[in-house]
């Protein structure tokens, strides 16, 4: 299982002029909802997601993404 990491994904967004939800939804072309939860840690990213988030902020999954644990 993974977890991405948010603060990462908003330093990254910042770093190009993003500041806020809406503007994360806007460059990564999906719904504000999805921004949204992206941005708030709500939702982790699907592969499509994970895969826009290095296209238009330069963040390779294995940056984004980290391993977690699985309870047993």
């Amino acid at each position: 299982m993974s977890q991405y990491d948010r603060a990462l994904l908003r330093a990254a967004a910042r770093d190009k002029g993003d500041r806020t939800p809406t503007d994360l939804s806007r460059r990564l072309m999906v719904a504000p909802a999805t921004g949204w939860r992206l941005w708030n840690g709500h939702t982790a990213p699907s592969a499509a997601l994970v895969a826009a988030v290095d296209a238009a902020y330069g963040v390779p999954a294995a940056a984004l993404l980290r391993r977690t644990p699985v309870a047993a």
